[in-house]
């Protein structure tokens, strides 16, 4: 008989945690593995865990709503033909004993009374089932909770800073004059960011933000108050690109059992120029810059619910045409689907989102930190153009697409930004119509 222990899987470097979400089994139940024991929810994915091992589920130490730090213990399963006997509690015992904000959380909301902190789900922002006990025990209301800086990932609020919070708002003392004397604590804080008043009419109809639109929302914000967004756009003409596909798209099929379109010939070239110019292929840790040594791409994928996800291409150097290809295709079937695992949305370096597809000229993507820049490809559209020949200028129509690349100006400047996309439209100006397949 042994204890196998189930741990919150890692889900790349910019996620530190995930909330529990739903669980599939209860304590006690027989578990075959590969059998789904519980839901996870993140800022980029929703992802179902399964068990690595057979046994007999002994002890879930988080419940649902719980947000647990990477690498925690989440359960026990017990394995071996003796495991529906024994009672050990040896590492039961054990994953209780940390004493980090998660288990803190845990036991708090333990010792509330059932339904404290039900009205605080409905907020703009997700608050654990700690934040929402110590809101509710201290009659905080979701107008002041939605007000207060978190200090967390991407802005989260945590139970230190409801805790500050507490002090400043406690902190009134009646002065000589018999007013409150808490304006110069008050003035020590960040100053808290007014919400624009918004008038509701008759006609109007409210919808609630989703779960995961309000974790899109705080990343967005959170990009755009980190870095100082620089857009720069150029036309390229991609007329060989086009003609290529036209000509080969049906023996592609054939051959390879794969859908061809012109997004992975921009992945193969954005690849080759982030080879090219590290210096974009990188991150910002303080006053520290951090070059990538892996090109991993991500693509952004519009999912049937209105909600964007951006699996990653890894490598996509090292890939050829049809590697590329036949990734992406899968990558973005299985995002539409909720099938991706939490590695398929982690890691990437540089990422790629495609305005086109919406019959959109050009766009001014959002960086998606911790990266420091991301390429907004355009619809493309037949444009006359003036073009030298032996005899002189002539206008003749050509398919042209804008790009535009926003980028961190605190590391990437307009030379190197510039420099880069304009290798990128280089490398699709020059396509060899007449490459083979």
């Amino acid at each position: 008989m042994s204890e196998f222990k189930v741990r919150m899987p890692k889900m790349g470097e910019s996620v530190e945690e995930a909330t529990i979400t739903k669980w599939f089994v209860k304590e006690g139940d027989k578990i075959k593995e590969d059998d789904l024991l519980f839901e996870i929810a993140t800022e980029k994915v929703d992802s179902e865990i399964p068990s690595p091992v057979d046994g007999v589920l002994k002890k879930i130490f988080f419940e649902v709503d719980a947000v647990v730090a990477v690498s925690e213990i989440v359960a026990l399963i017990e394995t071996g033909e003796e495991a529906e006997e024994d009672g050990g509690e040896t590492d039961a015992d054990e994953a209780k004993t940390g004493k980090d904000e998660n288990r803190d959380e845990k036991e708090t909301a333990e010792k509330q009374p059932a339904g404290n902190g039900d009205d605080y789900k409905s907020g703009s922002r997700f608050y654990s089932p700690l934040v929402r006990s110590i809101a509710s025990k201290e009659n905080i209301s979701i107008e002041e909770l939605d007000s207060i800086e978190g200090s967390g990932l991407n802005g989260r609020v945590q139970k230190k800073d409801v805790l500050a919070y507490l002090e400043t708002r406690g902190a009134g003392k009646q002065t000589e004059t018999g007013q409150k004397a808490s304006t110069e604590k008050t003035a020590e804080k960040p100053e808290q960011k007014q919400k624009a008043s918004v008038s509701i009419g008759a006609e109007d109809r409210i919808v609630e933000m989703d779960r995961v639109r309000k974790l899109i929302a705080d990343h967005m914000v959170n990009s755009a108050q980190t870095a100082p967004h620089v857009t720069n756009v150029v036309e390229a003409d991609v007329t060989n690109l086009v003609l290529w596909r036209s000509k080969v798209k049906d023996e592609f099929q054939e051959k390879y059992g794969q859908k061809i379109t012109y997004m992975p010939v921009f992945i193969e070239a954005v690849a080759t120029a982030l080879r090219e110019f590290p210096g974009v292929n990188a991150s910002v840790d303080g006053n520290k810059i951090i070059l990538r040594g892996r090109v991993n791409i991500g693509i952004a994928v519009a999912k049937p619910d209105g909600n964007l996800i951006v699996p990653v291409i890894n490598d996509a150097d090292q890939k050829n045409l049809v590697g590329i290809t036949s990734s992406l295709n899968d990558l973005a079937s299985r995002a539409r689907n909720n099938k991706l695992s939490p590695d398929e949305i982690s890691g990437g370096t540089f990422s790629i989102t495609n305005f086109g597809t919406f019959r959109n000229i050009m766009g001014t993507p959002i960086i998606n930190q911790p990266q420091v820049a991301i390429l907004a490809t355009g619809s493309i559209e037949k444009k006359p153009a003036v073009m030298e020949t032996p005899t002189g200028d002539a206008i003749v129509v050509r398919h042209k697409m804008f790009l535009s690349l926003s980028y961190d100006h605190r590391i990437v400047d307009g030379a190197l930004g510039g420099a880069f996309l304009r290798r990128v439209a280089d490398l699709l100006e020059e396509f060899d119509v007449n490459r083979k397949i």
